[in-house]
This record gives C-alpha cells, sequence and structure tokens, in this order.
C-alpha cells in the first residue's frame, strides 16, 4: 500500500493598507501570533500612524537589484518608526522592508534580539542574498527555555511568511526531495531543479567561463558570475543556489549560448524536463 501524505493547508491573510497591490500590507497566518508589515521605502510616512510598530520589532531591509546577487540587511528594535530614520539616510541598497512583530502581546528586547540571530545565522547557511552589512552573527541573548521554544515557532512563521511573499532569503533546498535535471557541454555540468518559483540552479554546479558571440544578454550574465561564481582552478563554480525564472533562461546561463532548457535539462534517466513535466497532465 503506498503512504498517504497528510499536507495541512494554510489560510493567510493579506490586507492591503492603502489598496496597493505593490504598496504598503499586512500579512498573517490563521491562528498565529506573528505579523508580516510590507513597507515600500516610498512608504515610511504610514509608520506615523502605526502605533503597533513602535513596539520591539525584527526586520529585514531588502534590495530588489535582479540583474545580480540582491542585498539585505537584517536587523531588531525596540520602536521601528524610530530606527528607520537612521536606516534611510545611511543605507541607500534597500527597497522595501519587512517588520514582523507579535500580534496583541508585545514582543521583549532579547525575544527580537533572539530572532535577528535566528534569522542572520540561517540566511548565511541560505547566502541567497549579500549580507555583508550585517557584519557579526550576534550572540543568541539568554532567553528562558519556554520563551526560546515560542520564539523557534515564531521564527518558523517568519520563514513561512517571507517565502509567502516570494523572499527566499531563508530557503535551504533539500535537494533529496526534488527531482534533479543535468547539463553538460561548453566545460559546464550543471544541476538543478524545476518547481513553482522557477528553475534553480544549485550551488556547486560548474558553469561555461564565457559565452558565445550570438549571446544576447553577456553582461547581464557576467554580472551574476561575478555575484554567484568563484574561480576554482580553471573553472568557474557557483557558490550559492539562483533561482532563474524559467528553465531557458537557467540553461543558457550554465551554458552560455542560446538554450531550449525544456529539452537541454535531463535527469539522470536522459529524460528532458518537458517530456517529465508533460506527464503530469496525461
Amino acid at each position: 500500500m503506498g503512504e498517504k501524505l497528510n499536507i495541512m493547508g494554510k489560510t493567510v491573510t493579506t490586507y492591503l493598507i492603502d489598496g496597493d497591490p505593490k504598496g504598503t500590507q499586512y500579512v498573517s497566518i490563521s491562528n498565529k501570533i506573528c505579523q508580516m508589515y510590507v513597507i515600500p521605502r516610498s512608504n515610511l510616512s504610514i509608520l506615523n500612524d502605526r502605533s503597533e510598530l513602535q513596539t520591539p520589532a525584527f526586520y529585514i531591509l531588502l534590495g530588489e537589484d535582479e540583474s545580480t546577487k540582491p542585498k539585505a540587511y537584517i536587523g531588531e528594535t525596540e520602536n521601528f518608526r524610530e530606527r528607520v530614520k537612521d536606516h534611510d539616510s545611511k543605507k541607500e541598497f534597500w527597497q522595501k522592508a519587512l517588520i514582523f512583530i507579535a500580534k496583541d502581546a508585545a514582543m521583549t528586547k532579547s525575544d527580537v534580539q533572539y530572532l535577528e540571530h535566528k534569522a542572520i545565522k540561517e540566511a548565511k547557511i541560505s547566502n541567497t542574498f549579500v549580507l555583508n552589512e550585517n557584519k557579526q552573527t550576534p550572540k543568541a541573548p539568554n532567553l528562558p527555555e519556554y520563551r526560546k521554544d515560542d520564539m523557534d515557532g515564531f521564527f518558523e512563521d517568519v520563514k513561512f511568511l517571507t517565502s509567502f511573499i516570494g523572499c527566499n532569503i531563508f530557503d535551504v533546498v533539500k535537494t533529496k526531495e526534488k527531482h534533479l535535471f543535468y547539463i553538460k557541454g561548453r566545460g559546464c555540468e550543471a544541476k538543478g531543479f524545476y518547481d513553482a518559483g522557477g528553475f534553480t540552479v544549485l550551488k556547486e554546479s560548474i558553469v561555461a567561463k564565457s559565452s558565445v558571440p550570438s549571446f544576447t544578454w553577456k553582461e547581464k550574465r557576467e554580472k551574476l558570475i561575478k555575484e554567484y561564481a568563484s574561480p576554482d582552478v580553471d573553472k568557474l563554480v557557483l557558490e550559492s543556489d539562483k533561482t532563474f525564472s524559467s528553465p531557458s533562461t537557467a540553461s543558457e546561463f550554465v551554458l552560455g549560448r542560446p538554450s531550449n532548457g525544456w529539452s537541454d535539462w535531463k535527469d539522470k534517466d536522459g529524460q528532458t524536463l518537458d517530456a517529465v513535466y508533460r506527464k503530469q497532465l496525461e
């Protein structure tokens, strides 16, 4: 008999505070105390009307340059409205703030310091964002055991909500659970997988050192290589995973030439990506 997986659904409520899907919003999971505010840098004036954001909070500032590795800053504060004034004048890179507070029960300074400690540690393991302004991982504060458990649970919700809005800062790929596909050629030996987020090329993949003359996005490819790969003797090796919007963009990146990813990515049995995913509809 086959094993039946019990997949639990979740209800996530997103409220658009100013009615704009790209504007300020707050997001929460039903029956959970973790609440995330998403505030574009252009909308910081909304903080004047939000007394709940003048309490201890854990936050992430996000930069969104799509052509290179995105940048983030992770922090904690006793009053985000006051803290962000400093970030607005001194940090240029960021375009959006994610602020996490506890609904109906304010967190303590130690709670948010613990979340900052966990977040920096996990974001450095994930290695999907540049964190050069978080120079060190702060030490974890001394929290009672029961409170540590509470904050560990809160942080799981933080990870879910960041992923929910398409931010992969804490994502660590469990390759054993993925159907892997491979490409070889032009000195490239790459592997990756396809899912709802796009096609992810996995770290330690070897990518072609050069692009062919007919390649149309050579400059962007070189920028990405600078951000994501390091030279290893005579090879270029990816230092972290990189997700592309389509299988073809992913295959073009690793090969440095025009490519149809649906036919060029093949699994260990030699089946193309197209054949494997077309089967799902039969």
